[in-house]
């Protein structure tokens, strides 16, 4: 980030070539559009180019800071091409200050590393209901358990992670 800050070109070329790959997934994986996800990928690295001091190192990863940022603005993408549904199926805590994002990554990343420790089952669950978007009667449905099995798994699941948090 030191050599975008003094302009060094190749420096964002590298960071692009390391991370662009995960921030286009995560962009696709909330949008299911190829071309959506380009558009949000090349606002995130425009945006490091312009002003590279958004992004606060002693906050937490730069990977999981450009997650988050690419989750965000997926989402706000969401919210412009569908007025018409209710926004507050996407909401956030919100703010437009990359500085709360990076406090939210370090949750994020948290809550990600509990979620990776869960039985497999659980962690299915909780990736289609949160990730997804499933509701539980689709995911029943995806994966052929009963709905009760995987509104149970995904109770289980939460019931856990929350005790982490509070640990």
């Amino acid at each position: 980030m030191t050599r975008i800050e003094s302009g060094q070109q190749e420096a964002l070329s590298t960071l692009f070539d390391r991370y662009g790959s995960l921030v286009y997934s995560v962009a696709l994986r909330v949008l299911k559009d190829p071309g959506d996800a380009e558009d949000v990928m090349q606002d995130i690295f425009i945006q490091i180019w312009k002003n590279p001091t958004t992004f606060v190192s002693g906050r937490g990863s730069l990977g999981g800071w450009l997650l988050v940022v690419a989750r965000n603005r997926s989402i706000d993408v969401l919210r412009r091409r569908k007025p018409y549904e209710d926004v507050e199926l996407f909401a956030l805590p919100g703010s437009s200050s990359l500085t709360n994002e990076a406090e939210r990554y370090v949750l994020l990343e948290r809550v990600r590393s509990i979620v990776q420790s869960l039985p497999e089952e659980q962690k299915h669950s909780v990736e289609l209901a949160f990730f997804e978007g499933l509701t539980h009667s689709e995911i029943a449905e995806k994966t052929g358990d009963p709905l009760g099995t995987v509104k149970t798994r995904i109770r289980l699941a939460l019931i856990t992670i929350r005790k982490a948090l509070k640990a």
